[in-house]
């Protein structure tokens, strides 16, 4: 009925309910009347300054009615449906000016679901009406408006409760299942549309308290269903990407789109499964990550971690690392590093708790399944990552060294290498890993009570070590998987680390792989720091990095120009590489090659750990004598030596002030270490190290003679004899000393039975063979343990000495001359090595010491130069006197044998003084680098610069000048009578002009 002076606005909305006697009659649609709903909408869209005025109209219909059908008025409940018809309608049309619609519809939604959020005809109304203005707002008005701010939130909240609805243990029918089930479609499909609105990414200041409400129910469906179903359902996602429920219109722009329309299914009709809902939650949380930029993808992985503390949900672990890895997946390309880094501020959160928890368990899991993933992370700083990782690794090994969480830490630190994202980045990785492990031997682990120091200081070693090598072998694991496509296929796509093969002496990822590594190899200069944990105090720590030395020799060090043959044999390589190449490899292998070096450093440690009385780097007072421990001294107190020297003076940790060691410092630490080590064994004497220890360090030394043959061949051979001689007495040894002597004897036949092997010298393996046969027969040396890269094993035990059954009579010598005679004349040695039969007996049977090779091994001269005095080219000798003037600058030139090296450069990078080098001090010298040698390959493989003059020469020297100059030098013509001459007959040729 019209009423007189009623507006016109109010008049079109009423003019769209049906007539009261048929309301009841106008389901199940509760359309409005289409002709008046149309004349409404264009009168609307015509003068957009009414809109707010419908809005109001229609408001307040909505609260009289909800009011009313929340009481039970089923007609009230008709024209509420109408309403919320009417509201969608002009919420399309009036696209453009959805803005004025706001206040009034986010209210009216508000209100209806607070009174009517049960009735789910009701509730998918409003849904649609929500999902209606979400598609074409542009989310501009939340954040300003506070009351539209509230409603929009309480909506929010609203449909997640429905998304989220608890299961009701008295649902026993099937028809209270599905009725769960289509409730929870409701709001999720409502989510889903805030999810693809611009309402949610406009405003960022209400970005984390939208998706702490959205994920909450998009979560809890997903932890509900099997993994199985979780990636069923993903795949169906990926096949059908247009929901059969929703449409999807975030890719069109806001005025070509097509708000959704959501309905409740019909009773008797087949009711939806928990599947379906599964997949509704997948496709809102796929497409929220998809739709992240910058730190909004960490906000959202917050709110999901946040939901699992509330749903308890730690404990579906399997869960959690298929949605931490689905997680970096769907998160745009650029912005996946998001995804670990908050999982590691997580962890690192609740790195001081007392008791490891579930949440932190399933953390690092997380991490790792994120990590081994084949998804890439660009953009991740790995070497913050494995910062923040190795700190809360140590914090929980000063909470407890026996803390449970360790081996997955070590699994996260290991997870690392499998992505390598640029050529350096296990290289720097391991460089990050070694100073911290340095770190630890010396200083050991601060913050630990004196009772667990010790043990807090070996575990900590031991999870850095095998942090450090499942590092390098996932790199190599990944980087090997991509030459086969089956390999392919599986790399990477388990959250845990791929095992290899049992490892023996003669695997090798490095033999198997055909085309080199796409990644930088770990240096020799960097992993030479950790050799005197090859004589740690602690068996553990020995045993493990033991087994780390061999997986590093065979997988990892650099093997140019010294190679073998599949067979294990050395054989000369052919002959296309060329004389010059190959003096120049020899050169580089013998002086100043890092490789060699780092052999050097080797045996030594080798031999300390195979004759000290004690172990361990010590800071206490040095011996008064520079010479090594005497027979005399080193049987004082045996019984203290074993035991109690390495527990009270093997690491200093009381010097907590000292963070990071020094070079310097270490060096003569490691220094004092092999001093102890006696040139020959007392009669009565008990060395510290046990069976095993002979055992892993044979397997260390033929893993060194396979790889590295030429280089081994030079450095290791002369620590044999030494270590034979070590032995050699005519008077008999105590039963105790018999033991360790015998273990030496068969160590020393075995190495020389590998490197008759490798050189194929069948006199030399038959004299070893002969020794062998010749010792007592009581124990033979035990093997290495297998090692499981990327996990924490147990620690290893030491096999100690049979207490019983030794003989105190003479053990038989080995007679290394022969063997030593037999080796130098194997054509394949002098083929390989440059060297005549006379050069090779000098050389391999030179005196060797510990110590002396330790400082071999850091020593930086270049001593190719050392063969022509000062090494100083004779343009710069003579530049003074052609220029009949004094070059200041040729002043500064310190006439000591140290130049400036690598070591200088470090400390300079490092912030410490370089007047330590004299040639730094005071001015900076004026040296050309024009016709000089290289320091790293003295031979000819690198052409010399070509000197050039910066200015014209103002007075031409004569040439009886310039001859008498040369004469007086001492640098004129050469008659070829000099006393210096190379070893190497390639470096005795002419080089060609």
């Amino acid at each position: 009925m019209h009423i007189p002076f009623t507006p016109n606005h109010i008049q079109l909305v009423s003019a769209c309910y049906p007539p009261s006697a048929t309301l009841l009659t106008a389901g199940p649609e509760y359309a409005p009347n289409s002709q008046e709903l149309s004349r409404l909408t264009y009168y609307a869209a015509n003068r957009p300054e009414k809109i707010n005025k419908l809005g109001n109209e229609l408001e307040k219909r909505v609260k009289t009615d909800s009011r009313k059908a929340a009481a039970g008025n089923i007609r009230a409940r008709a024209c509420l449906l109408i309403t919320l018809a009417i509201f969608k309608a002009l919420a399309t049309e009036c696209r453009r000016d959805v803005a004025l619609l706001s206040p009034s519809l986010l209210s009216s939604v508000n209100i209806t679901l607070s009174a009517l959020s049960a009735d789910l005809e009701i509730a998918a109304r409003a849904a649609t009406v929500f999902t209606a203005w979400t598609t074409y707002t542009d989310g501009l008005i939340i954040g300003v408006d506070l009351k539209v701010t509230d409603d929009y939130l309480s909506c929010l909240r609203h449909f997640s409760r429905l998304g989220h609805l608890e299961h009701n243990d008295h649902e026993t029918r099937n028809r209270q299942i599905r009725a769960r089930h289509r409730t929870r479609l409701i709001g999720l499909a409502a989510l889903v549309g805030a999810v693809n609105s611009e309402a949610l990414y406009k405003p960022s200041a209400q970005f984390q308290p939208q998706v702490s409400i959205i994920m909450r129910a998009l979560l809890i469906p997903l932890l509900e269903v099997d993994v199985s179903v979780l990636n069923h359902e993903l795949a169906e996602i990926k096949e059908q990407p247009n929901s059969p429920i929703l449409d999807e219109f975030r890719s069109r722009p806001a005025l070509e789109r097509r708000a959704a329309s959501i309905h409740v299914h019909i009773d008797g009709d087949q009711g939806p499964t928990s599947a379906d809902v599964a997949n509704t939650a997948l496709r809102g949380t796929s497409s929220l990550l998809g739709h992240t930029r910058g730190m909004q993808a960490s906000l959202v992985l917050q709110a999901a971690l946040d939901t699992l503390d509330e749903r308890g949900g730690w404990s579906q672990l399997e869960h959690c690392r298929w949605l931490a890895e689905k997680a970096a997946e769907w998160t745009q390309y650029q912005y996946r590093y998001g995804i670990p880094t908050r999982l590691v501020e997580c962890l690192a959160a609740g790195q001081d708790a007392p008791q490891p928890t579930q949440r932190q368990s399933t953390l690092a899991a997380m991490i790792t399944a994120v990590f081994t993933s084949p998804t890439p992370l660009v953009n991740l700083s790995t070497s913050d990552i494995l910062a923040s990782l190795l700190s809360i690794t140590i914090r929980r090994i000063t909470v407890s060294p026996e803390d449970s969480l360790l081996p997955a830490l070590v699994e996260c630190i290991s997870s690392l290498g499998t992505h390598v994202y640029y050529a350096d980045q296990i290289q720097d990785l391991a460089e990050d890993l070694i100073r911290r492990l340095v770190i630890v031997e010396v200083s050991g682990i601060p913050g630990v009570d004196k009772a667990s120091r010790h043990k807090a200081r070996t575990q900590a070693v031991r999870c850095l070590l095998a942090g450090l090598l499942g590092l390098i072998h996932a790199a190599d694991m990944h980087d090997a998987g991509k030459d086969t496509e089956d390999d392919a296929k599986t790399v990477g796509t388990s959250p845990t680390l791929p095992t290899p093969p049992e490892r023996t002496s003669h695997d090798g990822l490095g033999q198997g792989q055909i085309r080199p590594s796409r990644r930088t190899k770990v240096a020799p200069e960097i992993w030479q720091d950790t050799l005197s944990l090859l004589c740690d105090s602690e068996y553990a720590v020995r045993a493990d990095y033991a087994m780390a030395l061999v997986a590093y020799i065979e997988n990892e060090i650099p093997k140019f120009a010294d190679r073998v043959d599949a067979d294990g044999v050395k054989r000369p390589r052919p002959l296309a590489e060329g004389p010059t190449q190959k003096s120049t490899t020899l050169n580089t292998m013998l002086y100043g090659d890092s490789t060699t070096r780092f052999l050097n450093a080797l045996h030594a440690c080798a031999y300390a750990l195979l004759t000290s009385p004690r172990l361990g780097l010590r800071s206490g007072s040095s011996p008064s004598s520079p010479e090594r421990t005497s027979p005399t001294n080193a049987s004082g107190d045996d019984s203290s030596a074993r035991a109690g020297d390495s527990t009270s003076e093997s690491v200093t940790t009381e010097r907590r002030s000292m963070t990071l060691p020094s070079r310097s410092r270490r060096t003569s630490l490691v220094l004092r270490m092999l001093r102890d080590a006696p040139a020959r064994l007392p009669l009565s004497a008990r060395v510290a190290a046990d069976l095993s220890d002979y055992g892993n360090i044979l397997a260390v030394l033929t893993a060194v003679h396979e790889q590295l043959p030429v280089r081994s061949l030079l450095t290791g051979i002369p620590m044999l004899i030494a270590l034979n001689g070590a032995t050699q007495t005519s008077e008999a040894y105590d039963p105790s000393t018999a033991a360790t002597v015998r273990a030496i004897k068969e160590l020393v036949a075995k190495a020389w039975l590998v490197v008759g092997r490798v050189w194929d010298c069948a006199a030399v393996t038959e004299i070893a063979e002969k020794a062998l046969s010749a010792l007592p027969h009581n124990s033979s040396l035990p093997s290495l343990p297998d090692w499981h890269f990327g996990s924490l094993q147990p620690p290893q035990h030491p096999i100690p000495f049979p207490s019983g059954g030794q003989t105190s009579e003479p053990i038989p010598d080995i007679d290394t001359d022969a063997m030593l005679e037999a080796l130098a004349s194997a054509p394949n040695v002098q083929e390989a090595t440059g060297l005549g039969q006379q050069d090779l007996l000098r050389r391999l049977g030179s005196q060797w010491t510990p110590d002396s090779a330790y400082k071999e091994s850091i020593e930086t001269k270049n001593r190719m130069d050392s063969l022509s005095g000062d090494g100083l080219s004779p343009l710069i000798k003579v530049a003074p006197a052609l220029m009949h003037a004094d070059n200041i600058s040729m002043q500064s030139l310190a006439r000591s044998g140290r130049g400036v090296g690598v070591t200088d450069l470090r400390e300079a990078l490092e912030g410490r003084s370089s007047m330590s080098n004299p040639n730094l001090a005071g001015r900076v010298p004026s040296i050309s680098t024009l016709d000089h040698t290289s320091s790293v390959f003295p031979g000819d493989q690198f052409s010399k610069l070509a000197p050039q003059r910066s200015r014209p020469q103002r007075i031409k020297p004569r040439p009886g000048e310039v001859r008498e100059v040369l004469n007086k030098l001492g640098i004129g013509k050469q008659n070829g009578s000099g006393n210096l001459k190379s070893s190497f007959p390639a470096m005795q040729k002419t080089q060609p002009r």
